[in-house]
């Protein structure tokens, strides 16, 4: 299917049920918009230096003292914006509020950081939730941005190249080491089709990428050619989230 008129068909939807349903702006609750202007306008992003591994800033270039000790099974990780709000209430409110309309509208701006950053992949995959969880919640957060982002993007859409092997703890509250250990062998990529593949990994947030990694690994048993990884927001250390 052409990916443009797919692109089309999809914001054709999302325009009808705004119309059937006026939304309000997930960063601020204002009405009329999914996402505003202003909240767009208010984004924190994250620039140089990073490392180039993990993509945590850092007062210079080239490898960070972690990275350097133990490279993650990802080529690169990038994150689009901070960790903070108005991102951060969206992600929530995405994940927690069941707003799936958000998803398609934060897409379009994670579509130019994607493209600013030239990677040569070629298909995304979003990490995909423990079946506990898929259950409770009823959907995959991270999925419902990395599906229109692929559209956007004219990339082939993976969902099912990974499964949980294991129902995993939430990393919320866990160390670096924690986090590590907690999801330890706990992806499997299904079928061969990331057989040869430049695969783009996709999260919602990165702490410590962890998750990220364990998923790279996965991947890779299964053939995949490179990993990149990508995910809409990154804690950072002052947030107090354990990167130790």
């Amino acid at each position: 299917m052409d990916t443009n008129w797919l692109y089309h068909l999809n914001k054709s939807f999302w325009v009808g049920l705004d119309w059937l349903f006026p939304p309000v702006c997930g960063g601020c609750g204002i009405p009329g918009t999914r996402w505003c202007q202003e909240c767009q306008n208010k984004v924190q992003k994250i620039h140089d230096p990073i490392c180039d591994a993990c993509g945590l800033p850092q007062a210079h270039s080239g490898l960070c003292v972690r990275c350097q000790k133990n490279h993650p099974a990802f080529l690169h990780l990038r994150s689009w914006a901070v960790f903070e709000d108005p991102v951060q209430g969206a992600l929530h409110r995405l994940k927690y509020r069941r707003d799936i309309g958000l998803g398609e509208a934060l897409s379009t701006q994670l579509a130019r950081f994607v493209e600013s950053l030239k990677w040569p992949v070629d298909m995304l995959l979003p990490i995909p939730l423990g079946k506990e969880r898929l259950k409770e919640r009823g959907y995959n957060q991270v999925a419902m941005i990395a599906r229109p982002l692929s559209i956007q993007l004219g990339m082939d859409y993976y969902p099912k190249g990974l499964v949980r092997a294991r129902e995993t703890r939430s990393q919320v509250g866990l160390s670096a080491s924690e986090r590590k250990e907690n999801v330890r062998d706990a992806f499997v990529a299904v079928g061969k089709d990331v057989n040869g593949r430049f695969v783009l990994l996709m999260d919602d947030v990165s702490t410590t990428g962890a998750t990220l990694s364990s998923a790279a690994e996965a991947l890779y048993a299964s053939g995949a050619r490179a990993v990149y990884a990508l995910t809409v927001a990154r804690a950072l250390p002052h947030h107090n989230l354990k990167f130790v």
